[in-house]
């Protein structure tokens, strides 16, 4: 079949509209990369069998409660709800023979957040449906399915709200009642070298539109692009092969060894408290970190940080295997245990000994738990930094901070990227805000590109961190995340990527920064207007806990040292537990 080729064009943006176009979920789809993702799907009886049941009210039942239940029949198109209640499937897919030799997935969207369960009773992974940029839907079922498969049973515990509470908190009250319809449960076989082809694409389209267009690697990404677009054919799979081998070529030209160095640590900020109760705090932890160690089997490189003492603690109450299996990764390495507090805190209303609590609370659960102390003081996302910190810091027994919001000030723009931290007494900690101005990077050239752009302190250190994957209400990075920076750990034109601890890329600065600048005192953040006024009885209370608490300890110390071992027993546990909740 004679192809129509197109040239590229001497006004780039008709080129970059071409080959943006052949990547996108648009009007091209039938005949650009996305119609040829998937060989074959199915769905419905006999590959896909569903059951249902719905707890009653508001009710998270367990794994165990919820299996003993009488589940009827369901299907797709059928809808859910109202918000913050929970419909436990059950689920029997068959992989038909013609899918022998592939890779076989269950694809199952409920527009709204899932967890997949193993049949005895292993969280596995949590699922994140709709369309936005968090979706992720796919469970795998045979990486090469033969040709006389088992039926698998295994079930699917939806929650009836999304990554953001339940809706769109810009405009509507969290509290209305809203349905999630069950879109998709089917089973599919990707086509794996055209995902592959497109993970490339998604790199080299962004690096021609991002890269400056005076820069020769700009032009030469543009020209990659358009080549693969004329040697692909939608309907001749073999046309795939070369436009890989296209996009190998350009991929494999290496960055210099003066290019700029960033640290990428993948991580989920799931907020303790914000659009959703406490009771599904604990499962988007639960769902958020089994995806992640899912992940981590298909990709060793991959190392993700999690913080808050909290909710490992709510992960090892109500989902003790799981947390096992978090444990064992952060031996290997691959698992980040990090922050060395109990909550990420605010820093400006608690009193200094409320935030003394936080990190003797957090440290000690650490070391119980994981073995060691965090050096890191973990915190992207508060609403302001007291001069108090530096000298809680160290005396934590940690020695370096990571933040993000202060990066994000509308008024005036702080200074710094890298910077060493002084405090009231002159204890300082080494500080360090990723100039990609983001903890949810989503693993795009462009946000490379901004890490040297945006680093205010690259006359001192060549160096910064990376931290991406979706958060604030939790999900975490996603396969094609890993995929992207897989593609972009080396390459001409963009910094060179490495997957670190943390802890790696402070070490590297302390070794090789030159003359550091330094701030002391308060880190005054401007964005969030109006944190400190709204909800004041909350404060107010909260306040008040702090007061009676150190009257409590006060007076107890006293009847301790009076009693002269006459049986009063300092109550040491239900202080911690008060302390835990304060």
């Amino acid at each position: 079949m004679q192809k129509h080729m197109s040239y590229l064009q001497k006004h780039p943006s008709i080129t970059r509209s071409r080959v943006n176009n052949f990547i996108n979920d648009n009007q091209w789809k039938d005949v650009n990369i996305q119609a040829v993702l998937y060989d074959m799907r199915v769905g419905g009886e006999p590959h896909v069998k569903l059951e249902v049941w719905s707890a009653p009210g508001q009710d998270r039942p367990t794994f165990k409660h919820a299996v003993k239940q009488h589940f009827k029949p369901a299907k797709v198109g059928q809808v859910f709800g109202p918000s913050w209640t929970t419909h436990w499937f059950r689920v029997t897919a068959t992989i038909p023979e013609s899918f022998a030799g592939k890779k076989a997935l269950f694809m199952f969207d409920t527009n709204s957040e899932a967890m997949v369960w193993s049949a005895d009773g292993e969280p596995i992974l949590g699922l994140t449906g709709g369309n936005g940029g968090e979706r992720h839907v796919d469970y795998l079922l045979a990486k090469c399915a033969a040709a006389k498969e088992p039926p698998r049973t295994f079930y699917v515990e939806m929650a009836c709200n999304g990554l953001f509470g339940n809706g769109d908190y810009h405009v509507h009250p969290q509290d209305r009642a809203i349905y999630y319809r069950l879109s998709s449960a089917e089973i599919v076989a990707p086509n794996e070298s055209a995902w592959e082809l497109f993970h490339d694409l998604e790199v080299i389209v962004e690096m021609a539109n991002r890269l400056s267009q005076d820069s020769p690697r700009s032009w030469q990404a543009l020209t990659a692009a358009n080549d693969i677009v004329n040697v692909f054919e939608h309907s001749d799979p073999a046309t795939i092969e070369p436009a890989r081998e296209i996009a190998r070529r350009f991929l494999d030209c290496k960055a210099s060894e003066a290019t700029h160095s960033v640290f990428a640590i993948g991580n989920c900020h799931i907020d303790t408290a914000w659009l959703w109760p406490f009771a599904e705090t604990k499962r988007k932890a639960a769902r958020s970190w089994a995806t992640q160690l899912y992940l981590m089997e298909d990709y060793p490189e991959y190392r993700f940080a999690a913080s808050q003492a909290q909710q490992f603690q709510w992960l090892l109450e109500n989902y003790p295997s799981l947390f096992k299996r978090v444990q064992k990764k952060a031996k290997d390495g691959q698992f980040v245990p990090i922050g060395g507090t109990w909550v990420e805190m605010d820093c400006n209303l608690p009193s200094g000994e409320s935030l003394v609590r936080q990190f003797l609370l957090g440290q000690r659960f650490f070391k119980q738990h994981f073995g060691e102390y965090c050096d890191v003081f973990w915190l992207p996302d508060t609403f302001g930094y007291s001069s108090q910190l530096p000298q809680i810091v160290r005396l934590s027994g940690a020695k370096y901070f990571f933040t993000q919001k202060l990066s994000w000030n509308n008024i005036n723009k702080f200074p710094h990227t890298t910077f060493r931290w002084i405090g009231l007494d002159g204890s300082h900690v080494l500080c360090h805000m990723s100039p990609a101005e983001t903890y949810g990077a989503q693993c795009r050239p462009g946000e490379l590109i901004d890490s040297v752009k945006r680093h205010k302190d690259i006359a001192y250190t060549n160096d910064s961190l990376y931290l991406y994957g979706n958060g604030d209400g939790g999900g975490g990075p996603l396969r094609a995340m890993l995929e992207r920076l897989r593609r972009m750990q080396d390459v001409d034109g963009l910094p060179r990527v490495k997957q670190a601890h943390p802890r790696d890329f402070y070490k590297h600065v302390e070794e090789n920064a030159r003359e550091l600048v330094s701030w002391k005192g308060e880190l005054y953040f401007e964005l969030h207007r109006g944190t400190y006024t709204s909800q004041s009885n909350n404060k107010r209370w909260n306040r008040q806990s702090e007061f009676l608490l150190r009257d409590a300890e006060m007076l107890c110390t006293v009847a301790k040292m009076r009693s002269r071992g006459d049986g009063f027993e300092y109550p040491s546990d239900e202080f911690t537990r008060l302390w835990r909740l304060v």
